[in-house]
């Protein structure tokens, strides 16, 4: 069986009806996007987790905390531009896919593609409410004269977690049945990359705690993902073509 035969049969577009350049270029975009989601998004969670205070801190260590600016602004800088900036990075990533998938699956599957999108979208919204969430304290504080509440100050950053850790997890473990079932069906994935697919999606869904280790779990898969439809792309838009003629 050729190369192009078998394309067909596992439901990819043949070459003729490909655009090389699209491909590429999503492919791309697709792993780009991806690392730098994940990349931003551990820094900041980084920077909000180990240096601000949390629900164990004493009344005196989250007043010395919010007392000092650098450590105001440093939480200002992981809450309202890297979480919002790996939001961003987020988006250019599902419409980059999306790309990649309609020029690359001759059959797309609406079910699974419309369920990653919307899973996609609310991911983002959770995780804009989370950086929102987790910064409103050391906001109140730089912008305005309003006096420290410690009970206040812990409240909204384990809120902010809440949202990071649990609810916008729970979307990204759909988003990634739906990523994985969607491709399966056309044989683009390989067989290990799908299996920890469904690791990573029963890990995301069904963890009881807001185990700081989540926040790795989801950016790791996509730049996995992002560099196998790279490699694919890269296959599929190099491969060379016969010259006529030729046997």
């Amino acid at each position: 069986m050729s190369a192009a035969e078998e394309e067909v049969n596992l439901g990819i577009r043949p070459a003729e009806e490909r655009d090389p350049a699209t491909l590429r270029r999503a492919a791309i975009i697709t792993a780009s996007c991806a690392i730098a989601h994940g990349v931003l998004l551990i820094v900041a969670f980084y920077l909000l987790k180990t240096r601000a205070p949390f629900g164990g801190a004493s009344d005196e260590q989250i007043r010395n905390f919010y007392a000092d600016p650098n450590n105001r602004r440093l939480v200002l800088v992981a809450g309202i531009y890297l979480v919002p900036f790996s939001a961003i990075a987020f988006v250019w990533f599902i419409v980059a896919l999306r790309m990649w998938e309609a020029n690359s699956v001759k059959r797309m599957n609406q079910l699974f593609a419309n369920i990653q999108l919307v899973t996609g979208i609310i991911y983002v919204t959770l995780l804009l409410c989370a950086g929102a969430a987790l910064s409103v304290v050391a906001t109140g504080l730089e912008f305005t004269d309003a006096a420290l509440d410690p009970a206040y100050a812990r409240q909204f950053p384990q809120f902010g977690a809440t949202l990071f850790l649990t609810l916008s997890m729970r979307m990204a473990a759909t988003f990634v049945f739906a990523t994985s079932n969607l491709l399966r069906r056309e044989g683009i994935l390989p067989r290990w990359f799908l299996t920890i697919g469904i690791v990573v999606g029963l890990l995301l869904l069904l963890s009881a705690s807001i185990s700081s280790w989540l926040v790795i779990v989801f950016p790791t898969w996509l730049v996995v993902l992002g560099l196998i439809l790279l490699d694919r792309a890269r296959k599929l838009v190099f491969q060379p073509q016969p010259t006529v003629g030729s046997r």
